[in-house]
């Protein structure tokens, strides 16, 4: 297994370096310094003085690719590419490209434990629910309850998160005013805030995972070792739960493990609409302001993130079922 996760670790350093290296040329593609030195700067009239500048100050003002007037090793470590992307694979994640030039490192930090807060109860929460509510829709198959589970799983994949969301506020905090509409508080008093994003997150989230789980379930239903467990008398109850769900645990932690990275890096969607300074946020505001510096390195976490996510989800191949072997 050691031979095999270091190659997997091999493979996944030249993934980050290819991604690393396609964010950076696809970003410049469509920017060029000047105009992310025009979009920070602000203002009507922005002198080619002041451009200059500004690329002065973040390391912009050298050649992207390949510094032709540099001596020897200085013609490509003295490039835009060099200082500011290919410095990620040290941990140098560097400051943003904005005015306010913040330290990003540090935001990623402060800013994980917010997104923790809001994704890792999330994560159990739907893990939990999503395969509690597909063994019911399992154990009544065939009945009135498993048709219309299936119909309520279907409507609820049908409706874009964005319509949770707007709907959660207007009755939540709008009309019986449970909750607060958005905002963000440390301590105990963060609870108050993310309650309703999380239920909302769950709800959009469940209609699929059910449908999901419970096909996996059916199909391990007609398997001979269900058989076998019923015709020596086990309850249904326990042919589901000990027979079924174990043998059904690679699967579900396959789709379990696509969400991982989201617990770190947070939701975009959720934590912008509820003003949760979590990652979430800052990938958005990021983008919003074509921040280069934080969108890159947030690209780069990511993809981290998923290679080491993908490396676990084959460990755990093994601990659940001793039949995989990793060569």
């Amino acid at each position: 297994m050691g031979a095999y996760i270091l190659r997997r670790l091999g493979y996944g350093l030249l993934i980050l370096i290819g991604v690393n290296l396609l964010t950076f040329f696809l970003f410049f593609t469509v920017n060029t310094p000047d105009d992310m030195a025009r979009l920070n700067i602000g203002g009507k009239r922005v002198t080619q003085e002041q451009i200059e500048k500004w690329k002065s100050e973040r390391g912009y003002d050298k050649p992207l690719y390949w510094n032709s007037e540099g001596q020897g090793t200085e013609q490509l470590t003295k490039t835009v590419l060099w200082e500011r992307s290919i410095s990620l694979m040290k941990g140098d994640f560097g400051r943003s490209d904005s005015a306010r030039s913040v330290d990003i490192g540090h935001e990623i930090a402060s800013r994980m434990g917010v997104s923790l807060q809001l994704a890792l109860p999330l994560f159990l929460l739907q893990l939990i629910v999503s395969v509690s509510f597909s063994l019911m829709l399992v154990f009544f198959r065939h009945s009135k309850i498993d048709f219309w589970g299936v119909v309520l799983c279907v409507l609820m994949l049908s409706i874009s998160s964005l319509f949770y969301i707007i709907v959660g506020q207007f009755l939540f905090s709008r009309v019986l005013r449970l909750v607060p509409i958005s905002g963000y508080a440390p301590g105990l008093d963060a609870l108050r805030f993310l309650a309703l994003p999380i239920i909302l997150s769950l709800l959009a989230r469940l209609g699929g995972e059910a449908r999901l789980y419970r096909a996996m379930f059916l199909e391990e239903i007609g398997k001979d070792y269900v058989r076998t467990a019923r015709a020596k008398g086990l309850a249904e109850q326990v042919v589901l739960f000990r027979h079924v769900l174990r043998n059904a645990l690679i699967p579900i932690i396959t789709s379990a493990a696509g969400y991982l990275p989201y617990v770190f890096l947070g939701s975009l969607v959720f934590e912008s609409f509820f003003g949760i300074p979590g990652l979430g946020a800052f990938v958005i505001d990021a983008i919003g302001g074509q921040d280069f510096a934080i969108v890159r390195t947030m690209v780069f976490v990511g993809s981290a993130l998923y290679i080491a996510t993908n490396i676990l989800l084959d460990v755990a191949y093994t601990w659940v079922d001793p039949r995989v072997r990793l060569n």
